[in-house]
């Protein structure tokens, strides 16, 4: 297999959840580090691209734990572009653990966007010469079946966009919906069973000083759940998504 870049990371321990493994929200991280650094691999860090104001935007994305890193370990991920098209990219991922056991897939659909116009740009050729492609995919699901917003729910918690929650393009980072959507979990989910699949699609942005809605409702399948995350007395909607939760092994 050509054309991929292999990241590894020792797991610390602000990253671990109560059972001593790395949560959802770290494994996430550590996914975006690795394609921050295969940018850079590329000759455009994501400050330079900023200063030029441009940057990858997350569409959708989907991801599959067999087991969460622990406290220590040390594992691999390994990223590469599987398809492109003139504004988008594919990027597909592998976690492995130190002797390249897989762990975890992971796959999504990033934009490249010119932040001061706000609208898509054509990717760079350096990203398409240096990254290049390679067709195999990572997980077999889709990155572009839609999930549709709640009309109902039966768990529901409420947040406020404060200034932590943004990122350097000063936007609401892709990991604070994960948080959201997690809190808004019953209890009994939380504490005796794992996240084992999410399948996430970002529709509009938040803004700093918007109050957020994250709505959850049981899906049609056991130990699945349908979420969505809109601005509270509007109908905006921010992000979908589907969760699939596996009872723990104590």
């Amino acid at each position: 297999m050509n054309n991929y870049f292999d990241k590894e990371f020792e797991l610390r321990f602000f990253e671990m959840n109560r059972l001593g493994e790395a949560s959802p929200i770290t494994v996430l991280m550590l996914l975006q580090e690795t394609a921050a650094e295969h940018c850079d691999y590329a000759g455009h860090n994501l400050l330079s691209l900023m200063s030029e104001n441009l940057g990858w935007v997350l569409l959708s994305g989907v991801m599959q734990m067999y087991r969460y890193p622990l406290y220590k370990e040390k594992i691999i991920i390994r990223t590469w572009i599987s398809k492109y098209y003139a504004v988008r990219g594919v990027r597909e991922n592998i976690i492995y653990d130190k002797d390249y056991n897989i762990i975890g897939r992971a796959r999504g659909l990033w934009l490249f966007y010119d932040i001061k116009r706000r609208r898509p740009r054509k990717i760079e050729p350096d990203f398409l010469e240096i990254w290049s492609s390679y067709k195999q995919i990572s997980l077999n699901k889709s990155l572009t079946n839609k999930i549709e917003p709640l009309n109902s729910f039966e768990y529901q918690k409420e947040f406020k966009v404060n200034k932590y929650d943004t990122d350097t393009n000063k936007h609401v980072n892709n990991l604070r919906y994960l948080q959201w959507l997690l809190e808004s979990l019953p209890d009994d989910i939380q504490n005796n069973y794992y996240l084992y699949f999410i399948d996430g699609h970002f529709i509009s942005e938040a803004q700093y000083g918007d109050v957020i809605l994250s709505s959850t409702k049981k899906d049609s399948v056991d130990n699945s759940f349908i979420h969505t995350i809109k601005i509270k007395d509007t109908n905006k909607v921010c992000a979908t998504g589907k969760t699939v939760w596996k009872k723990l092994n104590r």
